[in-house]
């Protein structure tokens, strides 16, 4: 394109976005709809895919926290959301047996397991003296639980296997429950109460920050072989974390855990496991899954609003042409080619558009930085997001403008000068 035609499309793109500007101030609630439909559409781009994001990369975090090689062996693993009305049909994990501590301690025991941590957990209360958390999570681990979880005991000690091998009544309470039950006070070596039960507290413990950590939730970790006999809770469900060895593959312990797993259970080769052993792979493709049905979503209900305000365009600009019939007449009588007038009006009708797409990606930032601020989702907004919103809010203006458009460029020059 030579320069003077690049200097042509400049001033005709100009002047479009002035008078659609024009048009915007002199019909504030035509304009004020179409903004606002395109706007809550950008908004809800903008918003989840900054929450998505953020889930994301903390689930990335916190699977790479317990190390890339680490898997889990459970009673029963089914990706995605699932519904079940509690029939066996619905309910496959009914027929699958209960994991457990001696089929943990015999994972412990092979070749290319080089550590193996077990646990189950539940919510109930907690109490010093007059305070009471009454729902506070109750974990019941095996002693190498940091290993696996993370975090640092920055006061006291963690429980021994000796008290794991008892049953003792001892506790690592995090930062979180010390503050609400202990306020100023040092935790260690105070007695609480959990389930009605009395503990000493030997461990203060900070955990990674991390979405799916329990930095704003009071957490009490005990002893497994305690919790088992303390605690109120759903039974069936413990699960195993393994690490393998330096020098074995993570699918080489995978498959001795599983041949262990069905010699132990008397399997016969035809039988499927009764058992799953996830790794980490497998997590994360089943989150991002449920991430994308949360992606259709996100787009279902942004297409509703930039629906609206495709219909505003479409409102604004009819008006628009018919206001403006006699003005087209005479360009069109100065030389005005049809191409000309159509683009002018896409131009109008993409600027309304695209100023709806800029108040919605403050409104979706807004939404976000709360997000962030006020809950452990680290919402962050994807420089994709900003380029879709600025794109889909003009691709939006210039659908919904064609036809007003086209109208325009298609009018009788003789007829327009002839409107009154």
């Amino acid at each position: 394109m030579s320069r003077r035609g690049l200097a042509n499309l400049l001033s005709r793109t100009g002047e479009g976005i002035r008078i659609a500007l024009e048009s915007v101030r002199a019909n504030k609630a035509r304009a004020a709809l179409t903004i606002l439909g395109v706007a809550i559409g950008v908004m809800v781009v903008i918003a989840m895919a900054a929450m998505i994001t953020g889930i994301n990369r903390s689930v990335v975090q916190e699977i790479e926290s317990l190390g890339p090689r680490t898997f889990f062996v459970q009673r029963f693993f089914q990706g995605g959301l699932t519904i079940s009305d509690g029939s066996d049909e619905l309910s496959p994990w009914r027929r699958n047996p209960w994991i457990t501590v001696n089929e943990a301690e015999m994972i412990r025991r092979l070749p290319m397991v080089r550590d193996v941590t077990w646990r189950e957990d539940t919510s109930g209360p907690v109490t010093y003296k007059d305070v009471t958390i009454a729902s506070s999570r109750v974990v019941g681990f095996s002693p190498s639980w940091i290993t696996v979880v993370g975090g640092t005991i920055t006061a006291g000690r963690n429980y021994t296997y000796a008290e794991e091998a008892a049953g003792s009544n001892v506790v690592v309470i995090n930062d979180k429950l010390a503050e609400d039950l202990f306020a100023e006070l040092d935790p260690i070596g105070r007695r609480i109460k959990i389930f009605g039960q009395p503990f000493e507290v030997v461990g203060l413990y900070v955990e990674p920050t991390s979405l799916f950590g329990s930095a704003t939730t009071p957490v009490a970790t005990i002893p497994h072989a305690t919790f088992t006999r303390v605690a109120d809770y759903f039974r069936g469900w413990l699960m195993i974390a393994v690490t393998p060895h330096e020098t074995s593959s993570v699918v080489e312990a995978q498959d001795q855990v599983i041949a262990s797993m069905r010699t132990a259970r008397g399997l016969k080769p035809a039988q499927d496991n009764n058992f799953a052993v996830v790794s980490q792979d497998r997590i994360l493709e089943t989150f991002n899954n449920i991430s994308s049905g949360f992606f259709l979503v996100m787009l279902a209900l942004s297409s509703v609003g930039l629906m609206v305000g495709g219909v505003g365009v479409i409102a604004i600009m009819m008006i628009s042409v018919t206001e403006r019939t006699r003005e087209i007449g005479v360009r069109k009588a100065l030389g005005a080619t049809k191409a000309e007038i159509m683009f002018q009006f896409l131009v109008e009708a993409a600027t309304l558009t695209l100023l709806g797409g800029l108040v919605g990606m403050g409104l979706g930032a807004s939404i976000a930085w709360g997000v962030r601020s006020w809950t452990p989702i680290p919402a962050v907004v994807p420089v994709w997001s900003v380029a879709a919103a600025v794109i889909v809010s003009a691709v939006t203006g210039i659908f919904f403008g064609l036809y007003p458009a086209n109208r325009a460029a298609n009018l009788d020059p003789v007829e327009a000068l002839r409107y009154e």
